[in-house]
């Protein structure tokens, strides 16, 4: 068991090929919700580890064990958050801020209001390999929701997310380590309570909470 989101699965996919100066070991594995063995919709492609003999141990992993890493917490729904109102209101994120971009929002009352935010993955996360990092491209939504004074809550829009991402792999501590990327992101209306308007500047706010809130957040986990 990675965590409590996910299990990994690993078993050999054929038998092992010993030479005198080393061992081959052609491993399948498979990352999957814990307890609920799902089949992936992803295909293993075989691949070669380059020749090397200076380290006593190698490690190859192909783009079919991220895939799968992938599927899995998104079956799980792990790319699913909630910013809550206390995290919104230390970064002073409420309803006046949304007014000065979207007059209709301005009607609800003349006291500011606290938000939440609430992001989803609508798709598993497409993951592919580089050099020493990997990018992921992720499609999602944003509904913000104003909290009212008798904790009720009121949708005030949604929008599409499309962002892409980059994750470096360093070695620290003998620990794998991840390091999370924000490269770009784009915006589109989904649906509006309080009509339609500009997003870009919406960009500009989502980038800041990802970059701020977010990004650190999962870097830190």
């Amino acid at each position: 068991q990675i965590d409590d989101l996910a299990e990994v699965d690993y078993s050999l996919s054929g038998l092992p090929a010993v030479f005198h100066p080393f061992i081959d070991l052609d491993l399948k594995g498979v990352v999957f919700p814990a307890g609920n063995y799902t089949d992936s919709p992803y295909v293993a492609a075989s691949f070669t580890i380059p020749e090397q003999s200076d380290s006593m141990l190698y490690l190859a992993f192909s783009e079919y064990f991220f895939q799968t890493s992938s599927f899995a917490y998104y079956t799980a729904g792990a790319f699913n958050m909630t910013i809550a109102e206390e995290t919104c209101s230390y970064f002073n994120i409420n309803t006046e801020i949304f007014s000065s971009i979207i007059p209709e929002v301005a009607k609800y009352s003349v006291t500011p209001y606290p938000v939440m935010l609430k992001l989803m993955s609508t798709e598993i996360p497409i993951i592919s390999l580089q050099q020493d990092s990997f990018m992921v491209e992720v499609q999602g939504s944003m509904e913000v929701l104003a909290i009212l004074p008798d904790s009720t809550t009121q949708s005030l829009f949604t929008l599409n997310i499309a962002a892409n991402t980059s994750i470096s792999l360093n070695i620290f501590d003998q620990k794998l380590m991840g390091s999370l990327c924000l490269n770009r992101i784009h915006l589109s209306l989904a649906h509006s309570n309080v009509g339609s308007f500009e997003v870009l500047l919406m960009e500009n706010i989502l980038s800041y909470i990802l970059q701020t809130e977010v990004i650190p957040s999962a870097n830190g986990k």
